[in-house]
C-alpha cells in the first residue's frame, strides 16, 4: 500500500477541509440545537455541486469517480466540522453505490444523477426494523405483487435523512416460505409515493442535526420495475453494501475524534495551573500521546480498507477492523478531551461536549462493535475450521 495520496485525493481533501471550515463548522452548534435546517440543505446542495455526493460513482451517471480513499478523506474532514452533515453525505454516497452496483441501466440513469447533483437532497437506506437491528434477516416489512405493482406494508426505524430524502432504498420480505434471509428483496421508492410516510425526527443524544425517523409503508404501491436487482437477493445486497458503509463510519468517527483532540490540545496549551501550562505537565502529555497514537492507527486502518476497496480486493475484514477501532478510539478521544478541559468540558459552551455525544453512535450504526467483532473473528478463523 502506497501511503502517499494522489494529487487528486489531496485536492479533494483540501476542498473538503475548506468547505468544512467555511460552511459546515459555523452551522454545527445551531443544528445541534434543532435550528438551521434550511442552511443545512443549502450546504448539502453545495457539497453535491462540488462532487461530494457521488465520490465513487461513475462520471457517466454524474459522479466524481474519485474512489473510496477520497471518500474516506472527505467524510473525515466533514465530520470534524459537523457530524450531522457528514452522516448525511456518507449515507447518500452509500445509497448511490448500492444503485451503481445492483440497479439496471435504466434505474441508474434515472436515480443516480439526481443524487449526485443534489436535486435529491439525500438518499435513505431503509433496512433496520424494531425487531430486526443487528439481525436484518429477521425483518417483517413485506412486499407482494398485485397485478403489475408491488405493495409494501410495514415500517423501518432509525432511518437517517428520511425527512428530506428524495429516494428510499427499501428492503422487504418477498417470500415468507424461503429460509431466513433468502426471501428478501430491495426496492427503489421515491419520496411522495402514496402510502409512504415519514415520522417526526427522533430526539437523539447526538448528531441531532441529522434527521432520524421512522418510515412507514401502508399499502404503498410501486411499479414492478422498482425492484432493484434479482428478486429474493436483497439480503446479500444489504450485507455487501453495509461493508462499504463501515469505511464511512470509521472516517466519521475519526473526524470527530481528531476534532476533539484538536480542541483539547488548543485548550491545554492556553490554560495555566500551578504556574505552568497544562500542556507542559507529563501526565497530560501522556494522555494526549495515547489518544493521538490510537487515532493515527485508526486512520491507517481506515485507509487500508478504502485502498482494498479501490483495488477491488476483499475488504470485509479490513472495513470491520477500521469501523470497530475508529469508533471506539473516538469514544476515548472525546472523553479524554472533556477531561483535559476540566469543568469547562462539561459545558455546552465548549464543543467537546457535543463531539462526545456525536461520537457515541458510531459504535452502534452500520453494525455495532459486537457485530464487528463477530465478523472479524469469523474472517480470521475461517482457515482454521476443524
Amino acid at each position: 500500500m502506497l501511503l502517499a495520496h494522489s494529487d487528486e485525493e489531496l485536492m479533494i481533501r483540501e476542498t473538503a477541509e475548506k468547505l468544512a471550515a467555511d460552511r459546515l463548522a459555523p452551522l454545527a452548534a445551531r443544528l445541534d440545537r434543532g435550528e438551521g435546517r434550511a442552511e443545512m440543505l443549502d450546504n448539502l446542495k453545495l457539497l453535491a455541486g462540488q462532487g461530494f455526493m457521488g465520490l465513487n460513482i461513475a462520471a457517466d451517471h454524474g459522479g466524481s469517480e474519485a474512489g473510496a480513499v477520497a471518500y474516506a478523506l472527505s467524510i473525515e474532514a466533514f465530520a470534524g466540522a459537523c457530524a450531522a452533515t457528514a452522516v448525511t453525505v456518507s449515507v447518500t454516497n452509500m445509497v448511490g453505490e448500492v444503485i451503481q452496483s445492483v440497479a439496471s441501466d435504466e434505474q441508474k440513469r434515472k436515480y443516480l444523477p439526481p443524487l449526485c447533483d443534489g436535486s435529491n437532497p439525500a438518499g435513505a437506506f431503509c433496512l433496520t426494523e424494531a425487531g430486526a437491528g443487528s439481525d436484518p434477516a429477521g425483518m417483517a416489512l413485506s412486499a407482494r405483487m398485485d397485478g403489475n405493482e408491488w405493495v409494501l406494508n410495514g415500517s423501518k426505524i432509525y432511518i437517517s435523512s428520511a425527512e428530506y430524502a428524495g429516494l428510499f432504498l427499501v428492503w422487504a420480505v418477498t417470500d415468507r416460505q424461503a429460509p431466513k434471509g433468502k426471501g428478501i428483496s430491495c426496492f427503489l421508492v421515491e419520496a411522495g409515493t402514496p402510502g409512504l410516510s415519514v415520522g417526526k425526527p427522533e430526539r437523539k443524544m447526538g448528531q441531532t442535526g441529522s434527521a432520524t425517523s421512522t418510515v412507514s409503508f401502508e399499502n404503498c404501491r410501486i411499479p414492478a420495475d422498482a425492484l432493484m436487482g434479482a428478486e429474493n437477493d436483497g439480503y446479500r445486497i444489504a450485507v455487501t453494501e453495509l461493508t462499504g458503509g463501515r469505511i464511512g463510519v470509521s472516517a466519521l468517527a475519526l473526524g470527530i475524534g481528531r476534532a476533539a483532540m484538536h480542541a483539547a490540545k488548543t485548550y491545554v496549551s492556553q490554560r495555566r495551573q500551578f504556574d505552568q501550562r497544562i500542556a507542559d505537565m507529563q501526565g497530560i502529555q501522556w494522555m494526549i500521546a495515547d489518544r493521538e497514537t490510537e487515532l493515527e492507527a485508526a486512520r491507517l486502518l481506515m485507509l487500508q480498507a478504502a485502498y482494498l476497496k479501490d483495488k477491488g480486493a476483499d475488504f470485509r475484514k479490513a472495513a470491520s477492523m477500521a469501523k470497530l477501532y475508529a469508533s471506539e478510539a473516538a469514544q476515548r478521544a472525546t472523553y479524554c478531551a472533556i477531561q483535559l478541559h476540566g469543568g469547562a468540558g462539561y459545558l455546552a459552551d465548549y464543543r467537546v461536549e457535543r463531539l462526545a455525544r456525536d461520537a457515541r453512535v458510531t459504535t452502534i450504526y452500520e453494525g455495532t462493535s459486537e457485530i464487528q467483532r463477530m465478523i472479524i473473528a469469523r474472517e480470521v478463523l475461517k482457515d482454521y475450521a476443524g
